[in-house]
């Protein structure tokens, strides 16, 4: 996010931007764990909306930015098993559609066909969109910051921000755990799971907790897998899902006892609640050895819908909280919270990102979190 705010603020003509990064690398913290998934199934028109441009942008990455992204899109494939899966799907992919989105209605056995090994017993129905896909969040990471930087922002690596500093007219620096300051009238708070601590520097509470998820990598069977496409596959009902990573298969599902923390190491008990429904999804997965594993943070709200503009204090903007969609949306949001500092119109509808939405009990919840 704080690449993609300074990529395009640098479009805007305005360069004299510092990007700060408290690890020694871009990118090593959520950014660098997640799954790389990029939809346009969502629930909520908003995030749809985020989405249409965000893979319009990864469409063009390298014309667009400079760079050059992996990027395939053999698509999201959906599971639904209950009825009030299909309802609330169906009314979403009624909505997709409306937006320009293609999204296919599947029976069972059409999703079977689409992921050769795929067992699709107990599922009612299925939704598929063809350009959803798998891109490379650390590619698109180093091609914000690479071309912000040659556009003349700074970016510092391995420097933590400890304070933020106000006066009568609101934010007014930064304090860096080097001993050094910034003096600027705009922060953007771009944390991540973090940035519920940044927000209390500036006496500014945000709702955003970290969650921890895994993701696990198996080695082939020795009969191999018996796909080759990419396809991102959810068992919706479980949050079960898998895709192809090169040779490998890539899966991961949430942990309903999982409480709020920024614990990143990996607990094995995740893999043993993962294997039955595994097996009945996908058998072959049984029969492969698991290769690695890792451990990253969501960062949750209470609608699982991000916080994206002013944050209660002149001067200070948030760009946080997307709920496990963060890495897909980051080219849209950058551009939107880009126009608001440099106050322009981002024609966008920020109102269902809004900080104040909370202290009405917050805004419509996005259904569609895997």
């Amino acid at each position: 996010m704080g690449a993609s705010v300074a990529f395009h603020l640098a479009r805007l003509g305005i360069t004299d931007v510092v990007l700060l990064e408290r690890e020694s690398q871009l990118g090593t913290a959520s950014t660098g764990r997640n799954a790389g998934g990029v939809r346009h199934q969502f629930s909520q028109e908003a995030n749809v909306r985020l989405s249409i441009e965000s893979i319009r942008m990864f469409e063009n990455f390298e014309s667009i930015v400079g760079s050059p992204i992996d990027f395939h899109q053999d698509g999201y494939l959906f599971l639904l098993s209950t009825p009030n899966e299909v309802d609330a799907f169906r009314a979403a992919s009624q909505m997709q559609r409306r937006l320009g989105v293609d999204v296919d209605w599947l029976d069972a056995s059409a999703a079977a066909k689409l992921i050769p090994g795929l067992k699709t017993d107990g599922i009612a129905a299925a939704t598929f969109c063809s350009r959803d896909g798998i891109s490379d969040p650390n590619g698109v990471t180093m091609g914000f910051a690479s071309a912000a930087k040659r556009a003349g922002a700074e970016i510092r690596r391995g420097v933590e921000a400890i304070g933020i500093d106000l006066d009568a007219r609101g934010v007014a620096g930064v304090r860096l755990g080097d001993g050094s300051s910034i003096n600027t009238r705009v922060v953007v708070n771009a944390a991540g799971a973090w940035a519920a601590k940044i927000g209390t520097m500036a006496g500014v509470p945000l709702p955003i907790w970290p969650l921890r998820r895994h993701i696990f990598i198996a080695a082939p069977p020795a009969s191999g897998w018996t796909f080759d496409r990419r396809t991102l596959v959810i068992d919706f009902a479980t949050s079960f899902y898998f895709h192809r990573e090169g040779a490998n298969l890539l899966f991961g599902m949430g942990d309903p006892s999982e409480t709020p923390s920024f614990d990143t190491t990996v607990n094995w008990q995740v893999l043993e609640q993962i294997a039955p429904v595994a097996a009945r999804r996908l058998p072959a997965l049984s029969e492969a050895s698991i290769a690695k594993a890792w451990a990253g943070l969501y960062e949750m709200t209470p609608d699982a819908m991000p916080i994206i503009g002013r944050a209660g204090v002149d001067g200070l903007f948030a760009i946080a909280g997307f709920s496990g969609h963060g890495f897909q949306h980051s080219p849209a949001a950058g551009r939107i919270l880009a126009d608001v500092i440099a106050g322009r119109d981002p024609q966008f509808d920020l109102r269902p990102f809004r900080l104040d939405r909370f202290a009405g009990g917050g805004g419509s919840a996005e259904v569609g979190v895997v």
